[in-house]
């Protein structure tokens, strides 16, 4: 594969192949199997986010699904039980509506965003380590609600203990601004006003600088976005405001930036301008005059990225452990963990060491004193906490949940790659049925959201759900996702609706045609942006025999003349401007070409979403009843755009293959009673990382 040179490539020995490609699998292992109950596959386990070190103590945030979706921070301190550092509350950013950021920790200082009253709370951790440290004192509100009212959210903050103040992103009046707020308390004060959005700042090691990235509409962040660099003056205001990378719309070079992030007195940013989201070095930027033009070095130019789409606030993949560079990297779907050395034989100044882990599923790093945590998953294992020695290599994964699979019920994924839209090689991963793969099989079509996030390959137990009842899936990388550059991303550019669909299809038909899945059977599901794909498929002709869609974006015009900020612009890149593409819009519209969808439907929708509201899916169930399409409609009151409650999330798996199972005739599942549970710390060994000396 070339650097910046167009679309990966599949493998030699596969291109435009129409059977897996059995990187992770055990191709034809027969594997007893029995249903895996809805309640372990999506209801019993915690989602964890934004693991973060400090003082050497490991925080992260864990959304329970069996208390509603609550998310709290939890705090592990030596070698005790964690502790859970905001009982009773539910800890979450509005910003944009997908939010992220939910809290800033520098040494036992914390702030938090509470749902409850959406303001900034502090919390004192008391000094010392493990037990001996005691419990934090009472959490104290730093924002108060305005008066009047004012629908303002917070997010993505860090503390700046030299001018003991809170620095992160408020969102009002339909604009992001970047404020400060005393850690005594006190009404948010205007640090900088972007032209639209902001986020993602990061503090210079001396205090004395901030960078940041901002971006325009129409343009998404992944699209075009800037890095931003700002001096503190005495009086903690930010001057010498300059733009030091990245472009904006109408700029002749479409570039995105991610993550700035201080190694040392460098300042070091992923740049997709070769067409990877590769890492670049600004050198000593603290320093660098106001009038100086910045050189930046591109450290390790690969065909790799490092780098996803921000969606979200809180996102890291790049860390700096006081000594060295470690970074996750993407490669055909896969990631990877490693350190950047230096290059001996310098042709270029730093190369790739790979840490060889067991895990290819790897996001939100953070790292301090030689000590690196990230979420980390693996084809075999469920997502956890990867607590990494980067001296001695020695590591620790602590799971989510339990595991309640053995490891010889596991269907793993194979890498498929297939003739796309276009006759372009497109990725894919195939996960058998339990038993192995027969003609006769029915296939699940999956379709990332997004819809330019990926496929991801850690062990997910709601796939494993439909393997065990003698599904096969495949999640497909259609055109448009991340992880395989660039070009591999702008394929959906003005072709959603039809490049993710020919895709999604393709890839249904190569696996029958290899006679691992049978024609007369393939259903496909997805939420939100994967929920158009879904209806759009399903009207595109009879491959796709029933579909299910979770809050699918129905109507586009509708949502092209929408209120939702963040995303008002994104349909001017994947369909076309508006109002000047209507006809387009219209043309590709689920609601408004119903007529040519004859197949099964089944939708949910939460009455609280506000990126797609639930009037879309109500119209669509209306119209095709009419037409006398078979469709089932289910409502959720307090339910927003993605399920957080456990109970929901089982009821919806538990509807969907009742759904499917009656349309396609198939025999009700043996009884799918609660496995016995693993250990809820993995039993496998933390290890030696070497080249003799892995994990098994």
């Amino acid at each position: 594969m070339g650097q910046g040179d167009g679309p990966p490539t599949a493998p030699a020995d596969a291109p435009g192949a129409s059977t897996p490609q059995g990187r992770t699998s055990r191709p034809g292992e027969a594997r007893p199997c029995r249903p895996l109950a809805a309640a372990l596959a999506v209801a019993a386990s915690p989602s964890l986010r934004e693991p973060r070190l400090e003082g050497g103590r490991l925080f992260w945030l864990e959304q329970r699904p069996a208390e509603q979706g609550r998310t709290t921070l939890l705090m592990l301190a030596g070698a005790g039980p964690p502790q859970e550092l905001t009982p009773g509350r539910n800890l979450r950013s509005r910003v944009h509506d997908y939010g992220g950021g939910g809290y800033a920790v520098a040494g036992t200082t914390l702030v938090f965003i509470d749902d409850g009253d959406r303001q900034l709370w502090r919390l004192d951790l008391a000094a010392g380590e493990g037990d001996a440290a005691g419990p934090p004192a009472p959490a104290q509100r730093l924002t108060s609600p305005a008066d009047p009212p004012q629908p303002r959210a917070f997010a993505d903050g860090l503390i700046d203990q030299r001018h003991q103040r809170w620095i992160g992103v408020m969102e009002l009046d339909g604009r992001d601004q970047l404020v400060s707020v005393p850690l005594a308390g006190g009404e948010p004060q205007v640090l900088h006003g972007p032209a639209d959005f902001v986020g993602y700042a990061a503090l210079s090691p001396s205090g004395s600088h901030l960078a940041w990235v901002e971006w325009q509409q129409p343009c998404m962040p992944w699209e075009r976005s800037q890095l931003w660099l700002g001096r503190f003056d005495p009086q903690g205001q930010l001057v010498e405001v300059r733009r030091l990378a990245g472009s904006a719309a109408g700029e002749a070079v479409a570039t995105s930036v991610f993550q700035p992030l201080w190694a040392g007195a460098d300042l070091v940013v992923a740049n997709d301008r070769s067409g990877w989201w590769n890492l670049e070095r600004l050198a000593q930027a603290e320093t660098l005059a106001a009038e100086a033009e910045p050189h930046w070095q591109p450290l390790l130019p690969m065909a790799a990225e490092f780098a996803m789409p921000q969606w979200v606030y809180g996102m890291r993949t790049t860390v700096w452990d006081g000594r060295q560079l470690l970074a996750a990297a993407c490669r055909n779907g896969c990631w990877d963990l490693g350190a950047l050395v230096p290059d001996p034989t310098g042709e270029a100044p730093m190369r790739w060491q790979s840490l060889e882990l067991p895990f290819n599923d790897l996001a939100a790093l953070d790292a301090e004193s030689g000590r690196l945590v990230a979420l980390a998953a693996a084809p075999d294992r469920g997502p956890g906490l990867l607590d990494l020695d980067t001296g001695s290599g020695r590591w620790q994964h602590r799971p989510a949940a339990a595991d309640p699979l053995e490891p010889e019920a596991i269907s793993l994924p194979q890498e498929l790659w297939f003739e796309g839209h276009g006759g372009l090689p497109t990725q894919a991963w195939y996960y058998p049925p339990a038993g192995g793969s027969h003609p006769d099989a029915p296939l699940l079509v999956k379709g990332h959201s997004g819809p330019t996030a990926m496929a991801r390959t850690g062990l997910s137990l709601a796939i494993q759900f439909w393997t065990s009842r003698g599904w096969g899936v495949v999640d497909v990388n259609y055109g448009g996702s991340t992880g395989f550059g660039r070009a591999y991303r702008e394929r959906l550019q003005g072709q959603w609706g039809v490049v993710d669909v020919a895709d999604c299809i393709a890839a249904a038909r190569s696996l029958v045609a290899a006679g691992q899945a049978s024609a007369e059977r393939i259903a496909m599901e997805g939420g939100s942006a994967a929920g158009f794909t879904v209806l759009a498929a399903l009207g595109h002709d009879d491959t796709i025999r029933a579909g299910s869609c979770r809050y699918p974006v129905t109507d586009l015009a509708a949502l092209a003349g929408g209120d939702h900020r963040f995303e008002a612009r994104d349909f001017d890149g994947l369909i076309g401007p508006w109002p000047a593409a209507r006809e387009t819009y219209e043309a590709r519209s689920p609601l408004q070409q119903a007529e040519r969808i004859r197949r099964p439907v089944i939708l949910f929708h939460g009455l609280e979403d506000r990126v797609v509201p639930p009037e879309q899916s109500e119209r669509l169930a209306l119209v095709l009843g009419q037409q006398g399409v078979p469709v089932q409609l289910h409502l959720f009151p307090d339910e927003g755009h993605g399920f957080r409650s456990g109970a929901v999330q089982q009821q919806v798996l538990e509807a969907t293959e009742a759904f499917f199972r009656h349309h396609f005739l198939l025999e009700a599942p043996r009884s799918a009673q609660p496995q016995p549970e693993r250990s809820q710390s993995d039993d496998r060994p933390s290890g030696r990382m070497g080249p003799e000396d892995s994990p098994p």
